[in-house]
């Protein structure tokens, strides 16, 4: 009988397309070319931080895990948000990886390492342990904190225009705030610190990269931050079925002006709606009793950038 001929060593991981190895390696020759760095076992000491901070977000610990500034780290997990995270262009510190998985994670790898994210390697309990077991498909990519703006950094602008949100707490209602704000020349949003959407992943992907341009602020008291703006100069306008005068009419939007957008069915606050100079409503013949908050305001800047292009 014939000896078989055996097929010679097994290959290395290394040389094998299909094998996270050899993924991770494609990228860090990448890496090498593009400048960003690419972090194996071996370097895994230099996010251990950014690791802890990570896991102490993902527990949701909300006084051991804000740092010194307020800004806590954001986990995105599973192969689907991962990638749209990064088509997005949410910006990430570090991308773990578990396996090359299939093309969605090959695809954010290649985003990662051309964006100069850090690419790290990971065991599975070890993720399991970073996600605090939520669903990460051998995949997460942890979001830089955004960095906030101060409020009175939205006054440096010729004529302010500025927009208050004021209960909005779907943080893609956020973005859609923000990516309206920006298309019609807005200085900046502010938001509360408490019991409203901050700047996340979801409110990245929903600004479609405008949170990249315009600053977000954020107001211990966003009633007392309107005190202090018509002090500085501005007209304060909050959006309201209650208004006595239209958007389309609103004169003092014409200089320094505030935007106050309320959430939808709430509305404003009560005090933040006496503090406002004045009421606005946007008309709705077709009987439709509110809009969402994005919408609204997107309506409303609209008629304001209209105004005060014309004046």
């Amino acid at each position: 009988m014939a000896k078989r001929k055996g097929k010679g060593p097994t290959p290395k991981a290394e040389d094998r397309h299909w094998h996270a190895k050899r993924q991770l390696a494609r990228a860090a020759k990448n890496a090498r070319r593009t400048g960003t760095p690419t972090l194996g076992p071996g370097g895994r000491a230099k996010l251990a931080e950014a690791r802890r901070a990570a896991e102490a977000a993902a527990k949701g610990r909300p006084a051991g895990a804000r740092r010194a500034d307020g800004e806590v780290p954001e986990l995105v997990t599973g192969r689907n948000p991962v990638l749209e995270a990064l088509r997005a262009g949410v910006p990430g510190s570090a991308l773990y990886v578990m396996s090359s998985g299939d093309d969605r994670v090959r695809e954010s790898i290649q985003l990662a390492a051309d964006r100069g994210i850090p690419l790290l390697e990971t065991a599975k309990p070890e993720l399991d342990r970073l996600t605090d077991g939520a669903v990460h498909q051998g995949i997460a990519l942890q979001v830089r904190p955004y960095r906030y703006a101060h409020p009175d950094d939205l006054l440096k602008a010729d004529v302010p225009l500025i927009v208050a949100v004021d209960g909005v707490t779907d943080p893609r209602n956020l973005g859609a705030i923000v990516r309206s704000a920006a298309a019609f020349g807005a200085s900046g949003v502010v938001v509360p610190e408490r019991r409203a959407a901050g700047v996340t992943a979801g409110a990245w992907k929903a600004s479609a990269g405008t949170l990249a341009k315009l600053p977000v602020a954020r107001a211990t008291n966003l009633a007392r931050q309107l005190k202090a703006y018509q002090q500085a100069g501005c007209f304060v306008a909050g959006l309201d079925a209650r208004g006595a005068v239209t958007v389309a009419d609103l004169e003092i939007a014409e200089g320094p002006f505030v935007l106050v957008v309320g959430s939808e069915g709430k509305g404003l606050g009560r005090l933040v709606a006496e503090t406002c100079d004045m009421l606005a409503t946007i008309p709705m013949p077709g009987g439709v009793e509110s809009l969402n908050a994005g919408v609204a305001a997107g309506i409303a800047l609209y008629e304001v950038a209209r105004r005060r292009g014309a004046s």
